[in-house]
């Protein structure tokens, strides 16, 4: 199954663009792994689960990038309605130190951004009611 979803996200990745992106990292930062996340928007939800991830989701991610916590995140969309999965959030790293802070690293960020643990947990309830977790990888980067 795994293997299944890691070739519909190459396949899905040649026909579609990214939707969100962190700015560049510096031309030393060289990445070597990328976290991939694989979600699907809920019947109905596409819109909305979209807007979240660019109203909720992002701002997290920059502070965590503007921490060191990864070099850069991209978000797809597939256009393609027989895959798995509806978004693909890939976040590039330096290494396997980077990978295995980057659960933590978003976590703090969260918290940062929204220290009212009631407030967050509102959030990731509601964003609960938009998507369900397809699945993950991390991939080591062939060619840079």
């Amino acid at each position: 199954m795994r293997s299944l979803v890691l070739i519909a996200g190459a396949i899905a990745l040649a026909a579609c663009g990214p939707l969100h992106t962190t700015p560049p990292a510096p031309a030393e930062d060289v990445a070597t792994l990328a976290q991939i996340y694989f979600w699907r928007a809920k019947p109905g939800k596409l819109d909305e689960y979209t807007r979240y991830i660019r109203d909720v989701a992002e701002p997290i991610d920059h502070e965590a990038q503007r921490t060191g916590a990864f070099i850069s995140v991209r978000t797809y969309l597939a256009n393609d309605s027989t895959l798995a999965w509806t978004h693909m959030r890939v976040f590039l790293l330096r290494d396997s130190a980077q990978l295995r802070a980057l659960s933590d690293a978003l976590t703090g960020a969260g918290v940062r951004l929204q220290p009212d643990s009631v407030k967050r947990r509102q959030q990731s309830d509601y964003s609960a009611t938009l998507r369900d977790r397809v699945g993950a990888t991390v991939a080591m980067i062939v060619k840079r």
